[in-house]
């Protein structure tokens, strides 16, 4: 008669060592009518903590440590300029006056404004730069449409030491006439008197662009020391403000993919327990498990019919023959020894566990089995 072979019950045996060395397979969800089975017979199965402490702990593997992030240096202080010629008690600063450049200027107003232009050029030269005020002020009411009679009061303000009010005045002009070469040139003198080299730089350069100037070109070169000075300063700390965000911005990377690791590591299924079957074991541990998967036999241990008939069974092969008329019984064994014949080998004999006697070493099955082919080795030990 078939039943399970001397390599099943081998399996069996290595399987039920596995266990005894870690108890913590107990615990596996697909193990569980296993675990009832061997409490419902009084065996005692450690708790999950103390079978997951028992296991040994896997080494952290080695990283190499990483350098450490580079010491954030000091806001670094203001580049050295030479500040000659900056006034240090200018004019009051005054918001940019909104003027309108769409009124219709009869001929006669031209007129007059150029008249009053032609006094205040003549009051510049004489140095009269109060009345050069004055007299562009009286011009632009009547005109006040003309882009360069607002540069030219601007150049005025200048003399006057009024760089804010020439800043206001230029800017009106641009408005007016965006490509006003004079506009930029004063303008770009008054920011170099309030000591604004980057802002006169971007000034002289356009007046430059547009129509060339010595006395443009001349401030043009004494605002560009300062003002590169300036220049590389603010690119260099813009280079060290984008090198800490990147930083920052990689530390709060690591930081959430950590988070994400300890989380799914926490909330992750229970590791599979390792069984070492050794070298003697054909189809390994893969294959053992593979029957206890089995919903017919997983059914039938939870039977207490069938779990009696089965410890009586495994404490003496030799009861088996008080079941040869029980179909349930039957059925199990035969269910059992077609799986381990499948596996391509078998399991010797299987010491006692818990609440189970001793499972000796079978070398032709269960007596009470089917009968196996004739000449086969069912016969051997059961004189």
């Amino acid at each position: 008669m078939s039943g399970l072979t001397p390599d099943a019950i081998n399996k069996l045996q290595l399987f039920l060592g596995a266990v005894k060395k870690n108890p913590a397979i107990f615990y596996l969800p697909e193990l569980k009518f296993f675990k009832d089975f061997v409490e419902s017979y009084g065996g005692t199965i450690p708790p999950p903590s103390k079978a997951q402490s028992d296991a040994p702990k896997p080494e952290k593997p080695f990283t190499t440590p990483e350098p450490s992030a580079p010491e954030e240096e000091s806001e670094e202080s203001d580049p050295e300029l030479d500040n000659t010629g900056v006034i240090s008690e200018p004019d009051e600063e005054e918001p940019i006056p909104d003027v309108a450049t769409d009124i219709e200027v009869s001929e006669e107003d031209i007129d007059k404004s150029n008249e009053k232009k032609r006094e205040a050029i003549h009051a510049y030269n004489d140095g009269k730069f109060e009345d050069a005020v004055n007299a562009y002020s009286e011009a632009i009411k009547l005109n006040p449409s003309s882009a360069l009679l607002y540069a030219k009061r601007g150049q005025s303000y200048l003399q006057l030491s009024k760089p804010n009010a020439c800043i206001r005045d230029c800017s009106v002009a641009l408005k007016i006439n965006p490509d006003s070469a004079a506009a930029y040139k004063f303008r770009g003198r008054a920011y170099r008197l309030l000591g604004k080299w980057e802002e006169a730089a971007v000034d002289l350069r356009n007046a430059c662009k547009i129509d060339f100037d010595e006395q443009a070109d001349e401030w043009l070169k004494e605002v560009t020391p300062n003002a590169r000075k300036l220049e590389e300063h603010q690119r260099k700390y813009e280079r060290k403000r984008a090198e800490k965000e990147l930083r920052e911005k990689q530390e709060r990377i690591k930081k959430a993919r950590e988070e994400h690791a300890k989380a799914a590591q926490n909330s992750g299924p229970q590791p599979e327990a390792e069984f070492d079957f050794g070298a003697g074991a054909p189809g390994g541990a893969a294959d053992f498990m593979d029957m206890f998967n089995d919903p017919e036999l997983a059914a039938a241990f939870k039977d207490p019919e069938m779990i009696a008939a089965f410890s009586d069974i495994t404490s003496n092969p030799s009861n088996i023959i008080k079941y040869q008329n029980n179909p349930k019984v039957m059925a199990l064994i035969n269910k059992m020894s077609s799986k381990f014949g499948g596996m391509g080998g078998g399991m010797g004999g299987m010491p006692g566990m818990g609440g189970m006697g001793g499972f000796p070493g079978m070398g032709g099955g269960f007596p009470g089995a089917p009968p196996s082919a004739p000449g086969g080795p069912d016969d051997i030990g059961l004189d």
